[in-house]
């Protein structure tokens, strides 16, 4: 368990050690090929220092690997290009966005596939910019109004990972207490429902709501959000969020707990066709 910013230095670490085991080259050995000291590839594997996607690009060459699409994702998790090829735009908020929460984006923009769980307000990425606007006003108390439009701009550029020429598929599990509870006023609350309806009719969103008659059921604990990357399932990650930070599980049996938890929670909701039936059934005052 580890805050964000540490969390894809150590997983490009360990990646990058496997790699070298598996070519059985030494730490000595590694570094000779690159022509660097051996404890430079020692700080990049335990993911205590930064590394440049130049250097990855070179290790990566010393142990021959030819898969594009993982070692896109390597240098990527490096602080390359993002999965659409943008040069993490998320940088140039860097004065406004803690560092937890870009090292969210940052991964949230390399997954092939997110399962989250909300139980209090709708998930950002299918948040409009009104409910988006409130739901951020609550939640950061005296906002000033320009950190305010930067961090919904952020919210909103956050969806492109939705229309990407390969998109991201969304598998949301939302409580009905996100339905109902109004944000923003109704004329927001209906615009943002009516979205809802919209993002689950496609195909790359999966969106099932579990209404309050399932009763208590696991996910009363509280959200998560589940990152899966297609190249790499080592590199699948749990983030748990708190009002202060956010909190990274990578051991293999926290993963398995929550993934577990996800699947029985999807039994109890409704199917995705009930749920697209019951969010126009709220929408419509029913």
């Amino acid at each position: 368990m580890q805050y964000g910013p540490a969390v894809r230095r150590r997983k490009l670490g360990t990646e990058l050690r496997d790699l070298r085991t598996r070519v059985g080259l030494t730490s000595i050995e590694a570094a000779r090929l690159v022509g660097w000291h051996q404890s430079k590839v020692s700080r990049i594997e335990t993911g205590s220092s930064g590394v440049k996607p130049a250097d990855v690009r070179r290790l990566l060459d010393a142990y021959e690997v030819q898969d594009p699409e993982f070692r896109e994702l390597l240098l990527i998790l490096a602080g390359g290009e993002d999965g659409g090829g943008r040069q993490n735009w998320w940088h140039a908020y860097r004065g406004v966005l803690p560092a937890a929460y870009r090292d969210f984006i940052s991964l949230e923009s390399q997954a092939s596939g997110i399962r989250t769980l909300e139980t209090s307000v709708v998930p950002g990425l299918l948040q409009t910019p009104e409910y988006a606007r409130a739901v951020t006003r609550a939640a950061v108390e005296g906002v000033p109004e320009d950190k305010l439009d930067a961090l919904v701009e952020v919210r909103i550029a956050r969806q492109d990972v939705l229309r990407a020429d390969t998109p991201l598929k969304l598998n949301a599990l939302l409580d009905e207490a996100v339905l109902r509870r109004e944000v923003g006023g109704p004329a927001v609350m209906a615009r943002q429902l009516r979205q809802l309806w919209e993002a689950a009719a496609l195909p790359q969103v999966r969106l099932q709501v579990l209404p309050f008659t399932a009763g208590a059921h696991v996910g009363v604990t509280g959200p998560f959000v589940i990152f899966s990357f297609s190249s790499a399932s080592d590199l699948d990650v749990v983030v748990l969020d708190n009002l202060t930070s956010s909190l990274y599980l990578e051991r293999k049996e926290d993963l398995q707990a929550y993934v577990e938890a996800f699947n029985a929670l999807q039994i109890h909701a409704l199917s995705p066709e009930e749920s697209l039936d019951y969010i126009a059934g709220i929408a419509a005052g029913a």
